[in-house]
């Protein structure tokens, strides 16, 4: 029989969000009485109206704003390593179909059924990264999971993300099985290095996979600049593709070291040059003003709410640096990820760097993260990645 799992109580009036499809109850919402809140974080719990009626399963943390997590809408569920290889098996169907090789996003968190959960696949090597205290609990049957469906050679809990001390767990780096380390991935089918363990994020920014796509397709015998380059995801790839000239500037030795390691695996290294620089250094002191295609894959500029306003301006500050470095004619890729800034905001920074560049120019494409990339029709706030792509006259 299986174990009674603990009732965490909605309070009254506030079960309309989840009935609607919401999958996350805040603590504010919920009757937080000296039992609930001495559940232990990460705690399976069932998630109830304030009449009693059972909404679904949830993993529980009752030190966090986002309190309640929907694991399933079905309360009786048995959360073990087939419940969570069933959502393996099903996300990895739809990468298969929709990447054909097996380097992709595995699990998107919640879109995938498993909150606060990321997973990022290299072949046969995985990279976990449980962003949740529920999914930290969970990290056992998880290992289990991913051993029964996959058999990987290589598995890496990078548990280094910000957003884990707002759960309050510690921030880490434990590789569970094999060697982490640096390995070669097939993206657009051009070869790339990513670094697992010491590497950004889970080593590799899938994110951007059709995005690159693109913009290789606009390359061709074309003079590129790279901002922001990182491994060359973009750069090496637009060389791949038939580019010209490539220009790789990023302020990471690592990262360049890597997109160097691709441009030699492509048989581009003739083609790619690096520099190390801060981005807008290297912007404003750039000399030629003629590049066909210019990429500005920037990183987050807002982390945080109070940041919003000086953060978006940034990316005004560099389309109006970038911009004039496009020759007429050319196009221009720049692309924001922090989730704080929506895509209107984001949209007017650009205008207005435009503007105070004194160029003209029309958007061919307003795009966000790859298809393995989905979002949970209950959060469109998590669609994070934002990205346009123009031609400048």
């Amino acid at each position: 029989m299986a174990k009674k799992l603990p009732t965490v109580l909605l309070r009254a009036g506030e079960d309309r969000r989840v009935r609607a499809g919401h999958p996350w109850a805040f603590s504010n919402e919920i009757l937080m009485d000296a039992e609930t809140k001495a559940l232990a974080p990460g705690t399976l719990a069932t998630l109830r109206a304030p009449g009693g009626e059972a909404l679904g399963l949830v993993t529980f943390n009752p030190h966090s704003l986002i309190a309640a997590r929907l694991l399933s809408s079905n309360p009786e569920a048995t959360v073990d390593a087939l419940f969570i290889g069933r959502r393996f098996a099903q996300a990895a169907a739809l990468r298969d179909r929709l990447v054909g090789v097996p380097y992709y996003r595995l699990i998107h968190a919640e879109a995938d059924g498993l909150p606060g959960l990321i997973v990022d696949r290299f072949g046969d090597a995985f990279v976990v990264q449980a962003n949740s205290a529920g999914m930290e609990a969970l990290t056992p049957i998880l290992l289990e999971a991913l051993e029964a469906e996959f058999s990987p050679s290589t598995i890496v809990l990078k548990n280094d993300s910000p957003v884990r001390e707002l759960e309050g767990l510690k921030r880490e780096v434990v590789t569970a099985k094999g060697e982490a380390g640096s390995l070669e991935l097939i993206e657009n089918e051009a070869r790339f290095v990513a670094d697992l363990s010491g590497g950004q994020k889970t080593g590799w920014f899938y994110d951007q996979h059709d995005n690159r796509r693109f913009m290789a397709g606009l390359a061709k015998d074309a003079n590129v600049l790279d901002v922001y380059s990182y491994s060359g995801g973009f750069g090496v790839l637009a060389a791949h593709r038939g580019a010209k000239s490539v220009v790789c500037i990023d302020r990471s030795q690592a990262a360049l070291d890597s997109a160097r390691q691709a441009a030699a695996l492509n048989g581009v290294d003739k083609i790619v040059g690096f520099e190390k620089a801060e981005a807008f250094e290297a912007l404003e002191k750039q000399k030629s003003r003629g590049f066909d295609v210019v990429i500005c894959d920037s990183p987050a500029f807002v982390k945080s709410r109070k940041d919003l306003k000086t953060g978006a301006q940034g990316y005004r500050k560099l389309v109006r640096l970038a911009a004039p470095l496009v020759a007429r004619g050319g196009f221009f890729f720049v692309a924001s990820c922090s989730h704080l800034v929506d895509p209107p905001l984001f949209a007017e920074q650009v205008r207005r760097g435009l503007r105070d560049a004194e160029r003209n120019g029309r958007i061919l494409l307003s795009s966000g993260a790859a298809l393995d990339h989905p979002v949970h029709p209950g959060l469109p706030e998590t669609a994070y990645l934002k990205a346009l792509v123009l031609q400048l006259d």
